[in-house]
């Protein structure tokens, strides 16, 4: 429901902040990594992740979309609520529990209060097929490549390209060039065919 937030820090805490946004001051719960790449007083744009529960409506703030999908995927893991996804949050940087969910390496992922070896195991069996996806995340460029993607796809079609074997080309080509243009992703795209 509320996916992000722009506005002025109002409240810094190693635990909470609270940003002002428009007048409506919002608590969000947040890591240490996040406190301590917040500035201060200053505006900011922060990552959410609203968490509903039968008694309490809890927003949990992210300095990056990369953090908040590793929070997302710790908890959608059995065991491991909200509290303990933000405690692993603070004792590890994202790429480290990335890094480590890839490489099962159970006794770090266990050294986070709160995980015993069970839930540790559980953590890489469930999550270690999709933590290999977020490798990729990164949040600068990929909204401009989807669109550029997007709209390569869209003119190949018009061209009379199956949609299938037009986006297996295009991904080749990114994976190759990723700073495409869309007429140079098209221009690609014909002599691959």
């Amino acid at each position: 429901m509320i996916t992000q937030l722009r506005g002025k820090l109002i409240e810094k805490n190693p635990t909470y902040v609270v940003v002002d946004c428009s007048g409506v001051g919002y608590l969000l719960h947040i890591s240490l990594n996040t406190f301590s790449a917040l500035p201060s007083d200053e505006l900011i744009t922060i990552y959410t992740h609203l968490s509903i529960k039968d008694d309490a409506h809890t927003l949990f703030g992210f300095i990056s979309r990369l953090e908040r999908e590793i929070f997302r995927l710790l908890i959608s893991v059995s065991g491991v609520g909200p509290s303990i996804a933000r405690t692993m949050l603070s004792s590890m940087s994202s790429e480290e529990i990335q890094q480590a969910i890839a490489t099962s390496n159970v006794a770090l992922i266990q050294s986070v209060k709160g995980i015993g070896a069970k839930t540790a195991q559980r953590l890489i069996l469930d999550l270690k097929d999709k933590v290999l996806k977020t490798f990729n995340l990164d949040e600068n460029e990929l909204p401009l490549h989807n669109t550029n993607k997007e709209e390569a796809l869209s003119a190949l079609e018009v061209l009379g390209f199956a949609r299938k074997i037009s986006v297996k080309v295009l991904d080749r080509i990114l994976k190759q060039e990723n700073l495409l243009s869309v007429e140079e992703l098209i221009k690609k795209a014909l002599k691959s065919f």
